[in-house]
């Protein structure tokens, strides 16, 4: 599910350069996604490809007498897949555009005036996504809220997991700091496995710290959870220029996620309360295991990505 990317940048009259990259498969393989412009759109010279750190990186040179303004973008193969494409247009003049294209409508029609709500929109969309297709990231959480026993828990718990997954996210996405992403995503798993058997631990008398202060556990693997989040934003290759401000709006589409995702859960649980259903005891023990058995796979399966 991670987006590809596009960008032109205007460098004469009616003269672009185009960057396109796509998420690999492996280490020569792609996705079938590929550009196709209006007929009067003309490519200038050969496009250069090859792979990079984890994408196809195809580089070429468009031109069109007038702008690309008015003029249609398609791309092929998009509406076969579940991943989104960024596409972003620096002018000569300083004004850029930046837009999203999904596989329900696989075209674009450039914009004239390119808006800076425009701008925020889609990125806050993304980071709302993000949250809500990242199922890992959503079983850390739940798995938290398994923990919590209070209302006052609960705030501190989210607001922690909250503050350390923006920071890191930040440094990240600012370059202040550089991690791997293959070890970063290897150990989120860890971290849900690490908090679904701290779970079991406290229904069985032995709490651990996840019980005793989760407001702690939530903040430190939270830090890591920023770096994941920011591998969505790193690994498309934005402009530096346009860090701070996709930065503020997709973290803030990441916390609208989040936190529809933690208040659906408190009123399913509120619901399921008043069902009057006396379950076996053992039956607690099934959520942790069935979050932890998930979590022990995705760290099993990305350990061994650190070799393909």
């Amino acid at each position: 599910m991670r987006p590809a990317y596009l960008e032109l940048k205007e460098t004469g009259a009616g003269k672009f350069d185009v960057l396109w990259k796509v998420p690999a498969r492996g280490a020569d393989q792609r996705l079938g996604l590929y550009l196709r412009f209006s007929d009067d759109v003309k490519t200038i010279g050969e496009p250069v490809s090859g792979f990079l750190n984890g994408a196809h990186v195809q580089r070429l040179r468009v031109q069109r007498e007038g702008g690309l303004a008015g003029t249609e973008l398609h791309i092929d193969g998009l509406d076969k897949t579940m991943t989104d494409v960024l596409c972003r247009v620096e002018y000569a003049n300083g004004n850029h555009l930046t837009t999203r294209i999904s596989p329900e409508s696989a075209s674009y029609i450039f914009a004239t005036e390119p808006s800076q709500w425009e701008v925020l929109w889609t990125y806050l969309v993304l980071g709302v996504e993000h949250i809500l297709l990242g199922i890992d990231h959503l079983l850390f959480v739940l798995a938290l809220l398994l923990v919590v026993r209070s209302w006052k828990l609960l705030f501190g718990t989210i607001t922690a997991f909250t503050i350390a997954h923006s920071i890191t996210l930040g440094l990240a996405s600012l370059g202040f700091v550089s991690v791997p992403g293959a070890p970063v995503e290897a150990i989120i798993a860890l971290s849900i496995v690490f908090v679904a058997a701290e779970i079991v631990r406290s229904y069985r008398g032995n709490p651990g710290i996840t019980q005793r202060a989760p407001w702690i556990v939530a903040f430190s693997f939270g830090l890591l959870h920023g770096f994941g989040f920011a591998g969505a934003l790193s690994e498309i290759g934005l402009p530096q220029s346009a860090i701070p401000m996709v930065l503020l709006s997709f973290n803030v589409g990441v916390e609208l996620g989040q936190l529809a995702f933690v208040l659906t859960l408190v009123l399913v649980y509120q619901t399921v309360k008043r069902v009057p259903l006396k379950l076996p005891q053992w039956s607690r023990l099934v959520a942790p295991y069935a979050i932890g058995s998930v979590a022990v796979f995705w760290v099993v399966e990305r350990v061994l990505a650190f070799w393909q």
